[in-house]
């Protein structure tokens, strides 16, 4: 199989865009989010609404299901004329239902699993086979972060994740690494995140942020650009900036992210997943932020 480099770099960003939920099934009971992403001399917007929630099931020591939903709603302001319906993909709908199973191996060792299905689709018709899509994944998580004994308390996790929406036949590496420092400096080092993060106190830090961020959904209503059909879309960024987060209470956190894209491709595809009209490629502003209930 040969894949340009473009099409490489979208598949990478679409399993992120899946994958991120490992790390917030560590920590994160419910989040609420709001995304904004402008398109550079143009009218266009990309906008995301984001709700997710988690409830860990204690089924032995050590032991948890962990069951979890989460609903993003893309909406797409085309203001710009296009060689199509624009009112055809408006609404873009992606709803995970998360299942996970996590237990201690060792005192220093846990293992995850995880099943994904997800609907992802502009769900202007009736629900059929292309707007579903299995994902899921392996992961081997060493968490110190509450380790008094541990000079520099750490998280690693390693995994292996299997996204249909990439096309790939086969499984994707996933590595993590968060490391606190000092009382004041902790860093992490991975994707879909890297950051270096500044503490003034325990409530209030400050952090310079690379991340990737997408998705890939299925287009009910095909239609025809220059004589050929598109049937999916997909957006793939990356993205660095500043953010902040205020700790209200030891659980509730609000945050808020904003930087600039650096690489942004936002595509209409055909049924093989091919480039048939590029919606957006100029690099613009991007604004990020919430609220989330963590353990």
């Amino acid at each position: 199989m040969t894949l340009s480099f473009s099409r490489c770099i979208s598949i990478i960003v679409i399993t992120l865009f899946s994958v991120h939920f490992v790390e917030a099934q560590l920590t994160d009971l419910a989040r609420l989010e709001y995304s904004f992403v402008p398109k550079s001399e143009s009218e266009d917007q990309y906008t995301r609404l984001r709700a997710l929630v988690n409830y860990p099931i204690k089924t032995s020591e050590d032991c948890y299901l962990i069951i979890g939903a989460e609903y993003n709603r893309i909406i797409l302001n085309l203001e710009d004329e296009y060689p199509f319906d624009k009112s055809l993909l408006e609404t873009i709908n992606i709803i995970d239902l998360n299942v996970a199973y996590t237990f201690k191996t060792s005192e220093k060792w846990r293992l995850g699993l995880k099943f994904n299905p997800r609907i992802a689709s502009t769900l202007t018709e009736k629900l059929t086979s292309e707007d579903v899509f299995l994902n899921g994944g392996f992961y081997a998580i060493n968490d110190r972060t509450k380790d008094e004994s541990a000079k520099k308390p750490y998280r690693l996790i390693l995994g292996l994740t299997y996204n249909t929406t990439t096309g790939l036949p086969f499984p994707l590496p996933f590595v993590s690494y968060y490391r606190r420092v000092n009382d004041k400096w902790s860093f992490s080092a991975g994707v879909p995140k890297s950051n270096l993060k500044y503490f003034f106190t325990d409530k209030s830090m400050l952090q310079t942020f690379v991340s990737l961020d997408g998705y890939f959904a299925h287009l009910q209503r095909p239609q025809q650009i220059n004589g050929k059909q598109i049937d999916n879309i997909s957006l793939s960024l990356a993205v660095g900036g500043l953010g902040y987060e205020y700790c209200f209470t030891k659980n509730l956190v609000a945050y808020i992210y904003t930087g600039y894209t650096f690489r942004l491709n936002n595509v209409l595809r055909n049924d093989n997943r091919d480039e048939v009209f590029k919606l957006n490629d100029v690099n613009t502003f991007y604004l990020r932020s919430g609220l989330k209930f963590k353990i």
